[in-house]
């Protein structure tokens, strides 16, 4: 086995682990869409869509103060 053999197997190990590893973190952001507070940042996506004046806010804001 030579170095440019190595050189194969090893490229192909590192392309093999890196889609893997892309699949992985994919899944990831695709399974927990809320985080541990119960925050939905999904919606927040919208936002540069939904950029009007008269448009409703994605989070709404009460006045009343929490303590």
């Amino acid at each position: 086995m030579n170095i440019a053999e190595l050189q194969a197997y090893g490229y192909f190990a590192l392309t093999v682990f890196m889609v893997l590893v892309l699949y992985g973190y994919i899944y990831h952001l695709y399974s927990k869409k809320e985080d541990a507070d119960g925050h939905d940042y999904e919606e927040y996506s919208n936002i540069a869509l939904r950029d009007d004046v008269t448009d409703t806010p994605v989070s709404a804001i009460s006045d009343d103060k929490e303590k």
